[in-house]
């Protein structure tokens, strides 16, 4: 085991064992394994502003009791992995956004979905690991794109989850959902925080699939857990920064499922069926009355759906 790897039981789970994986690059992830290490290995990559604990613990189990290694972690600027201070010029969203719908080029962000893609082949090489599967979910899925296409040696199966290519003249997201999640919360203490990702998860998420008591508790949870708004918005400006991957879904050559809930309205259903048509031999699944999450209700058929084009 590589001398950069110190485990101890993760809080959270008892079949999860968490460390802190040093890239050698300035910086650190903070990582949760579970799961035989003889068996195969799936990389989760959670999106914008997700801590790793998005990934349901019900999902990362499910997984592991069908004969997988599963690891997931938090990218850098969120949870507990390493924050990028950058004392760069104040960008405007705005402006970026309308650019990149366009398939214009923007600049100015401290990093990029390429340097995260970055970060997730140096987990793989730190780690030890050989070829992995790689489960991205949202943004996770831009930075899976990247992984399956720069470093194909070290993926062997690629599965994406509510995604976009980000390719010009898709239709954006709708305002109520991107809103929801890049502005601020009506008051900065803990109640204030915690009733905005409350709020959050109603507008992003699964209708009628969506337990509030359980929200709350999580909405807690992540917030007890870490709270760093700084590296929403700049995980938010990499997107943006990054631009098309049309032309680098092109190049995966990789057994890939792509899979979006029919009621996504921040990422619409056409942005995973776009991935699906630009990516060799894709497969493209549609669930109906999922959204932008991963609610208990649909745990059971995902992890299944999952673990089945893994094996095959």
């Amino acid at each position: 085991m590589n001398s950069a790897l110190q485990f101890s039981i993760s809080p959270y789970t008892s079949f999860m064992h968490e460390t802190r994986v040093d890239l050698g690059n300035g910086i650190e992830l903070h990582v949760e394994v579970g799961g035989d290490p003889e068996h195969p290995t799936v990389i989760l990559i959670m999106g914008l502003g997700a801590q790793m604990l998005y990934w349901p613990d019900f999902f990362c189990k499910s997984l592991i009791d069908q004969g997988y290694r599963v690891i997931r972690f938090d990218n850098r600027d969120i949870g507990l992995s390493s924050k990028i201070r950058n004392a760069g010029p104040r960008l405007n969203t705005f402006k970026l956004m309308g650019r990149m719908a366009l398939g214009l080029e923007n600049q100015g962000a401290p990093y990029d979905l390429y340097d995260m893609a970055d970060d997730v082949s140096l987990l793989i090489d730190r780690m030890g690991l050989d070829k992995v599967h790689i489960l991205g979910a949202s943004m996770g899925g831009m930075i899976a794109q990247i992984v399956a296409a720069r470093y194909p040696e070290k993926v062997h199966k690629l599965s994406l989850l509510f995604t976009s290519n980000i390719q010009r003249l898709l239709p954006p997201p709708f305002p109520k959902q991107l809103f929801s999640l890049i502005e601020k919360p009506e008051s900065n203490d803990e109640d204030g925080i915690i009733n905005h990702s409350l709020k959050v998860f109603n507008i992003i998420g699964s209708p009628g699939y969506i337990n509030q008591l359980e929200a709350i508790q999580t909405a807690r949870k992540l917030y007890k857990r870490s709270y760093y708004p700084a590296g929403v918005l700049q995980q938010f400006l990499a997107i943006l920064c990054t631009g098309s991957l049309l032309q680098l879904d092109k190049q995966i050559q990789h057994n890939t499922l792509v899979v979006h809930g029919a009621c996504d309205r921040l990422l619409p259903p056409s942005h995973g069926k776009a991935v699906a048509k630009a990516i060799s031999g894709a497969k493209f699944e549609l669930i109906d009355g999922m959204g932008h999450d991963i609610p208990p209700h649909f745990i059971p058929y995902l992890s299944g759906l999952f673990a089945d084009h893994f094996k095959s």
